[in-house]
């Protein structure tokens, strides 16, 4: 079954067929307008497109429920997953390069799906967020360990959205999977400073275009 999925663009993908691709993943309670303001800021080069979560929260979406324990249900996460990696894969052909971007728990999407694509991508951005504390049976989590992926990290260490213990799992994990550049932003909190989005277009810029 084929599911639709609601993307916003910078501008029209068909028009720009070879051009780099930067799929942008926002966080809980948002849409796919959240991120779109970071355009702007980011390498005009990609075509940029921001992915709608599937499911309703408040007056805006989720990736799936988050709990008080920083639980998850595995089945939640692989239905967000799924056809993502179906549309990313159709989106992906023809074009110089893709990468990702998450805010918050949009982050955890984007890194899932470089576990259970590895090698797919070329970078991931991850703002204020967190990967997944556990690994699902699609994931591909050695392949990552002999090849770990290029991130930028970006968070507040007084982050008052992330708990203690979801970071450190994430910061553990990536020590091993990820070829990580790491930024804290103090005073930023749960958001995406001016700051930040410079360092992001000069990540992009210097990684994936290789300016």
């Amino acid at each position: 079954m084929t599911v639709e999925l609601t993307v916003a663009w910078n501008r029209d993908p068909v028009q720009d067929p070879t051009a780099p691709l930067l799929v942008m993943f926002h966080g809980f309670g948002a849409d796919e307008k959240d991120l779109m303001g970071l355009v702007p800021g980011l390498p005009e080069e990609f075509v940029v497109a921001s992915v709608r979560a599937p499911q309703r929260e408040g007056y805006g979406y989720r990736w799936y429920p988050l709990y008080n324990d920083d639980a998850f249900s595995a089945e939640q996460v692989t239905a967000a997953l799924e056809p993502l990696m179906d549309w990313v894969r159709a989106q992906a052909k023809g074009r110089s390069s893709v990468s990702l971007l998450g805010f918050s728990q949009g982050m955890s999407i984007a890194t899932s799906l470089v576990r259970a694509m590895p090698g797919e991508f070329e970078a991931v951005i991850g703002l204020s967020g967190f990967t997944l504390p556990e690994e699902l049976p699609f994931f591909q989590d050695a392949q990552l360990e002999a090849e770990p992926f290029k991130l930028f990290w970006g968070r507040d260490p007084q982050d008052p959205v992330l708990t203690e213990r979801l970071v450190n799992l994430s910061a553990g994990w990536l020590l091993t999977h990820a070829d990580t550049t790491k930024v804290q932003y103090q005073g930023m909190g749960h958001s995406i400073s001016p700051q930040e989005l410079r360092h992001v277009n000069e990540y992009l810029m210097h990684y994936v275009l290789n300016a």
